[in-house]
């Protein structure tokens, strides 16, 4: 076990002085991130986009990360989507331009936040589905004297949000676009159900079904004169189906990390493992007890996200189950494996949900092989070594 001066950690971190910071060190449950594997996904996914012709706006819900973000739009990305007002502010206070925030405005805080932020970075949009919603925010507008840009978020199989496509989505776009205060700017549909959908032939049939109110809603504004400059959406899932469907960019984000619920869908060319895009991801782990046959503690309990979903990188044959908050289990059939864990081992594990497991985190650990080279913040959370 390598000596390290552990109160130096949080001073050495905030100095930027890695060395002799590698995995063994580290406090856990951790977050790491292969940069290896992370530097691939990425450039990946940019060859891709530019070889098609389509846009890519990467979501950053799975991330929170500013330090992910630069990379991205280092390697082309149009921009940014977001799932809160908080994340949008986050990257649009980090300098980054065109960031889209995927849900509408609603309450006195979100709006009045959108508002402010539409006025002090003209490339910030956002999108809305009600025109109750278009009201608020063009009063809140004209109040503050401010300019916004809009998308119309349209159903796409999912209940969650989106106006039913066709006319009454043609009829929210004009609302929009007449007004004074906001600015038309195109549409949104997001075909959940197809991004995790087991084999690609069925998550095309699944999107081409989701994306029919888009594709009636296109064809009625062309025939209307709307000019439509954006339609967003798509998936990890679906990254490389979303663009027949007439998408002009891609909101992909999963595809940066990558989690077990990615794995099994596979690919356009076979129905085993989603290969496009490596597991970069892992939640760092110790063996703290091992006292009873075929199983063993962990300190990845439920406090940390841990799911009987997750999978053990390198050690398929062991599985993992929950004991409580601070604990996990490890489980396995003795005598039908290759190795046990150890007490003390350190172990990686594939989580189940990355918007879920990232949010439980404040940092980023990034790792070459077994040293750590840096640390990214979360959300702009510093945070303590250990919560």
């Amino acid at each position: 076990m390598n000596e390290y001066p552990w109160q130096e950690f949080e001073s050495r971190i905030a100095r930027r002085d890695f060395r002799g910071i590698t995995k063994d060190v580290l406090p856990t449950p951790a977050m790491l991130v292969d940069l290896d594997i992370l530097e691939r996904n990425l450039q990946t996914m940019a060859d891709y986009t530019k070889s098609v012709g389509i846009g890519l706006r990467p979501h950053a819900k799975v991330h929170k990360s500013v330090d992910i973000a630069r990379r991205q739009v280092a390697l082309g990305a149009i921009g940014i989507t977001t799932a809160t007002i908080a994340e949008s502010e986050l990257m649009s206070n980090a300098g980054i331009e065109n960031v889209l925030w995927t849900k509408q405005p609603v309450s006195r805080n979100n709006i009045a936040r959108t508002i402010a932020l539409a006025k002090r970075d003209a490339t910030f949009l956002f999108t809305v589905d009600d025109p109750q919603v278009v009201d608020w925010v063009e009063q809140a507008a004209e109040a503050a004297d401010a300019h916004c840009r809009v998308i119309v978020a349209l159903y796409a199989g999912i209940a969650r949000q989106g106006i039913e496509g066709g006319a009454a989505a043609l009829e929210l776009a004009w609302r929009v676009a007449s007004s004074k205060r906001l600015r038309f700017e195109g549409f949104m549909a997001y075909s959940a159900t197809a991004s995790h959908t087991k084999g690609w032939q069925e998550r095309k049939r699944i999107s081409a079904d989701d994306l029919t109110g888009l594709q009636e809603t296109l064809h009625l504004s062309k025939r209307a004169g709307l000019e439509v400059k954006i339609v967003t959406g798509g998936s990890t899932g679906t990254y490389n189906i979303d663009k027949d469907y007439g998408l002009t960019e891609l909101q992909c984000g999963s595809y940066v990390f990558m989690d077990t619920s990615y794995f099994p869908l596979g690919t356009r060319e076979s129905d085993g493992i989603y290969s496009d895009f490596g597991g970069s991801l892992t939640v760092l782990t110790t063996v703290d007890s091992k006292r009873h046959p075929g199983r063993a503690a962990i300190d990845y309990g439920n406090k940390a996200m841990a799911r009987p979903t997750d999978q053990v990188k390198g050690m398929p044959w062991v599985s993992v189950g929950n004991q409580g908050a601070e604990y996990g289990a490890l489980l396995w059939k003795e005598g039908d494996v290759t190795r046990e864990p150890q007490l003390g081992d350190r172990l990686e594990i594939y989580c189940s949900n990355l918007d879920m497991s990232t949010n439980c985190y404040d940092r980023y650990y990034v790792a070459r092989g077994g040293e750590i080279v840096d640390v990214w913040p979360i959300m702009g959370r510093a945070g303590a070594a250990q919560r």
